[in-house]
């Protein structure tokens, strides 16, 4: 027998405690609890980053759950040229697809992809064919036969759709060589809402709807001719599916009831698997591979994601949860803190302006020293033991709307007036190094500056009004986003000039922020939009482009916020109950799973 060395590489060794990064395959004896300990492979499904609009029976391409789009898509009636792009942490929005469509198929990649088919209210069933560069889709060669609800798989420039719908039921099959279209062999049984996978000498096509119900037929493709194959264990139809021809993943669809079953497929038969979808849905969006799958979208979840994860890491999907509330329910406040564990709460409106201030622990809120002047909508900045507060509301003092003040941990010390009075102000940087966009009253494009003793106007106005704004950077590098009224608007700032950034994907104002986050790891967090009033919706910004994160468990607007992209916290705000409500962000999180071994 050979040992395990021959076999892995690696020797069993003895430790006294578990290595802080085991390798894959890695195995030691701890000798402390006289365990034989190594890597264990987990299966599971976690919650990721909704959508930033619900989608449903769109089409979708992806290597892996950390690199997916999904493109058009729509009820009957109603069609949509959306891309949504997925990186591992959210969703933004891609290049638009040239023609609207719904019920069409998806190849390749999220930088190489090809949507092809699909149907839209006029004409009718679609041929076009397009091909995805990562940011914008352009027309191909059209398909030889138009339809919709057809199964497709392989790459950009070698891809096969097979089945369909164009008024009947079909079975004709078509590979696509990167120019053109081919007529080749026929599906066994023609059906509709298939589902795909593998590649154009290797495909699966599988489910459907053969008419009337449903089937659990699937076929395998060698490129030329279809053969019947093991079926699946449960009939559905428009489900969700990753993978290569002996190795795929089938997720969700219609039973007829709404489906959250999950099943493997070898190459030969199906397996139940017991790790189940946690939103039953049909219409998905499916991509990845067997291992690393990302399920999205559907009817009718509409915007609720879940990655599906098979490796020897325990990943934990980035939430939002509850923590202890406020001592005073409040909104429109001003919140700063560069950690969840040191944040401030101050000033407020509960109706009238509050002078209150309350720090947390990461425990609980207390209340501490009153600022000097109470005030509504100030602007904020700083740390725990160096904060900044000014500007906003104070009743019927207008003089006030001109005062600011610093925190050092345990008391307020008023600053020199600031030069212009601002009633609904954003900040950024620290309180030795402020930069503050003053919102009305005009000139409301100012920017002024703070240096810890003086205040000066800034070398630059923005070019857009940006009131009920949020930002996050520093002086010289900074990100200014959303405002009123709702806009998705992003400025950039390098010091000495604006530029425009990557649009939010939600328009809004009145939102928070964690304040201690950079320019290009920027999050933002609740606020206010006309159609919905108060939001849960979630982004976080990479330097370029925002993209959904998990939304927050109560929608709010007029909120304050602080830490970073990873770790924030959300606390006051409007919120339709309970103002004083707080809550906490912790990103995604992996860690090696180590599990104990026996020889029995």
């Amino acid at each position: 027998m050979a040992a395990y060395k021959d076999l892995v590489g690696q020797k069993i060794t003895k430790v006294t405690s578990n290595p802080g990064e085991p390798k894959t395959g890695q195995m030691w004896y701890n000798s402390t609890n006289g365990k034989l300990r190594g890597l264990g492979i987990i299966e599971a499904w976690s919650s990721a980053s909704p959508l930033g609009a619900s989608a449903y029976r769109f089409g979708s391409a992806g290597a892996n759950n950390g690199a997916v789009i999904g493109f058009g898509g729509g009820p009957s009636g109603s069609v949509s040229n959306v891309t949504n792009e997925y990186d591992g942490l959210g969703f933004s929005t891609g290049g638009n697809l040239g023609t609207a469509r719904y019920v069409l198929a998806g190849a390749g990649t999220s930088t190489s992809g090809l949507a092809f088919g699909g149907n839209s209210p006029t004409p009718g069933y679609r041929n076009e064919t397009e091909e995805y560069n990562g940011s914008s889709w352009a027309e191909q060669n059209n398909l030889n036969t138009a339809r919709g609800q057809i199964a497709g798989g392989g790459s950009q420039t070698a891809a096969f759709a097979a089945g369909g719908y164009s008024g009947t039921n079909l079975n004709a099959t078509e590979e696509y060589d990167g120019s053109s279209w081919t007529s080749t062999g026929n599906l066994g049984t023609a059906r509709r809402d298939v589902t795909g996978s593998g590649t154009q000498t290797a495909g699966l096509a599988f489910g459907g709807n053969p008419g009337p119900g449903v089937t659990n037929e699937t076929e395998e493709y060698d490129g030329s001719s279809w053969t019947s194959t093991g079926n699946l264990n449960v009939s559905r139809k428009e489900m969700g599916g990753a993978g290569i021809q002996t190795d795929t993943l089938a997720f969700g669809g219609q039973e007829p009831s709404n489906s959250n079953k999950v099943e493997n497929y070898n190459g030969t038969s199906w397996t139940a698997n017991s790790n189940t979808l946690a939103t039953a849905r049909y219409a998905l969006g499916g991509a990845g591979t067997s291992s690393s799958a990302l399920a999205f979208g559907g009817s009718p979840s509409g915007t609720a994601a879940e990655e599906f994860n098979k490796s020897t890491n325990v990943i934990t999907a980035g939430a939002w949860a509850s923590t202890p509330s406020l001592g005073t329910a409040r909104r429109q406040v001003g919140g700063f803190g560069h950690t969840t564990t040191t944040a401030v709460c101050a000033c407020g409106q509960n109706p009238p302006a509050l002078s209150n201030v309350e720090e947390y622990d990461g425990s609980s809120w207390s209340e501490v020293n009153n600022i000097p002047v109470a005030r509504v909508k100030p602007f904020a900045s700083g740390t725990l033991t160096a904060g900044l507060v000014g500007g906003g509301e104070s009743g019927p003092t207008p003089a006030s709307q001109a005062s600011a003040a610093e925190y050092d941990g345990t008391n307020w010390t008023a600053t020199p007036a600031i030069p212009q009075a601002c009633l609904d102000p954003t900040s950024l940087g620290t309180q030795t190094a402020s930069l503050v966009c003053v919102g009305p009253p005009s000139p409301d494009t100012a920017v002024l500056y703070y240096n810890g003793s003086s205040w000066t106007s800034g070398p630059a106005a923005t070019p857009v009004k940006m009131a009920s704004a949020s930002g996050n950077g520093t002086q010289t590098e900074a990100l200014v986003y959303g405002s009123s009224p709702s806009q998705t608007t992003t400025l950039e700032w390098n010091g000495s000039s604006w530029t425009s950034g990557g649009a939010l994907a939600t328009g809004r104002d009145r939102g928070a922020e964690g304040v201690g986050a950079p320019q290009n790891a920027a999050i933002y967090f609740g606020g206010n939009n006309p159609s919905t009033t108060e939001l849960t919706a979630t982004e976080g910004y990479d330097g370029t482009s925002w993209s959904t994160r998990p939304n927050m468990a109560t929608a709010r607007r007029g909120l304050g916020g602080a830490g970073i992209q990873t770790a924030a916290l959300a606390f006051a705000g409007y919120t339709g109950s309970d103002s004083s409500a707080s809550e906490e962000f912790t990103g995604e999180t992996s860690a090696a799973n180590i599990a104990d071994f026996t020889t029995s």
